[in-house]
């Protein structure tokens, strides 16, 4: 019988997940906190057009900040996860050992030893890769793609944006990706390229579907506030069609998800630690995606009503 033996990042994972849960269960129920409270709880829970659906007292509006600073997070991102992108290539071809504030990071959240990270084994390339790529691409649509209107976030989701994905960073690095390779656990004694296998294929053809999936459905959101030349008309939230939209209220929500599975594919599934990050993606993306139909639904009142907030047919 195999024991799992949780890291410090595991936990970290698991209790952002469980906090998620929390809030979307609470949000569901009819019981209402104290008004105060339950002022701060919506408050903390909603952005962009969903905080339109609550009465805000005037000092919770002074924690607001513009919606369309969602791009400093990608920003962050892409500096971050590229320069541990740099770090592990060094390692995996050159065979330089990681910087002592990276390495001291590393065994604070995983508890294992600096030694562990002499070897990056192909898995993680690939996924740095991947994530980096993702957060480009992010970055990108935040400003030449999606049109912001004049909405806003809390402090604190800000706050918890531009950590997130250092965090996330870290975790990969993380992560035990070994997989047995003809009965031994030799992922980390192959050379890279006989690292190689169908689940990193798999993997990368099913991120590349969700990134389109998720591209796709941002450009219909902004088609929604241009002219058919490019031109922006409009700042005011319409209902959107085609595309997964016919099926969901936020497919870029549920692409979202894919995308992390599509991670979770390139390290054969294997690893608790992704696990604990996909539920986490999981539980935040799916209290999103409800707070943003329960928005169109109250907003529009012909809004289809076949259509489920996040995953098809199911919720």
């Amino acid at each position: 019988m195999m024991l799992v033996a949780f890291q410090i990042v595991d936990i970290a994972w698991f209790l952002l997940a469980l906090g998620f849960l929390i809030a979307f269960c609470f949000h569901k129920l009819p019981l209402k906190l104290p008004a105060d409270f339950e002022h701060v709880f919506q408050d903390l829970i909603r952005y962009g057009k969903t905080k339109e659906l609550i009465t805000r007292p005037g000092f919770l509006r002074m924690f607001d900040v513009p919606k369309r600073w969602f791009w400093h997070f990608y920003a962050v991102s892409v500096f971050w996860n590229g320069l541990l992108l740099v770090f592990s290539l060094r390692t995996a071809l050159l065979g330089e050992v990681f910087p002592e504030f990276l390495t001291g990071a590393l065994e604070f959240l995983s508890g294992r030893p600096t030694s562990y990270w002499n070897e990056i084994p192909l898995t993680i390339l690939v996924l740095q890769t991947l994530l980096w790529v993702h957060c480009i691409r992010r970055l990108i649509e935040c400003l030449t793609v999606s049109i912001f209107s004049a909405s806003s976030i809390h402090v604190v989701q800000y706050a918890f944006g531009l950590s997130y994905y250092i965090l996330l960073g870290l975790t990969v690095l993380c992560m035990d990706v070994s997989q047995p390779i003809n009965g031994t656990m030799g992922f980390f004694t192959a050379p890279l390229l006989g690292q190689l296998r169908w689940n990193h294929a798999a993997g990368v053809l099913l991120f590349l579907w969700a990134s389109q999936l998720q591209y796709r459905t941002l450009a219909l959101l902004a088609g929604l506030r241009t002219t058919s030349s490019g031109r922006v008309e409009t700042l005011a939230h319409r209902v959107p069609h085609g595309g997964w939209f016919e099926l969901v209220s936020c497919p870029h929500y549920l692409a979202e998800l894919l995308i992390y599975t599509a991670l979770g594919v390139c390290c054969g599934l294997c690893s608790v630690t992704w696990w604990l990050v996909m539920l986490y993606v999981l539980c935040n993306q799916a209290l999103a995606a409800q707070l943003c139909h329960e928005y169109y639904k109250s907003t529009f009142k012909a809004y289809p009503p076949q259509r489920k907030a996040f995953i098809p047919f199911l919720m």
